[in-house]
């Protein structure tokens, strides 16, 4: 079984950090518009979609 190498280990960590590209900060902006814009439409769309099924079920039921 291997030992643990703490030094090692930091090492190998900051090699891997040295690798990762890391997003301008323009891409960040736009991705994060991207995520919050269409999670709004999907809201949107949701809150329709249960209005329509609660007016269907009004019609056919009398309730809700």
């Amino acid at each position: 079984m291997a030992r643990f190498d703490p030094v090692g280990f930091v090492r190998e960590v900051r090699q891997e950090v040295s690798r990762v590209t890391w997003p301008t900060r323009k891409e960040t902006l736009v991705t994060t518009g991207l995520v919050l814009g269409l999670s709004a439409l999907a809201a949107l769309f949701f809150m329709l979609v249960d209005w329509i099924i609660a007016g269907v079920m009004r019609l056919l039921f009398g309730i809700g």
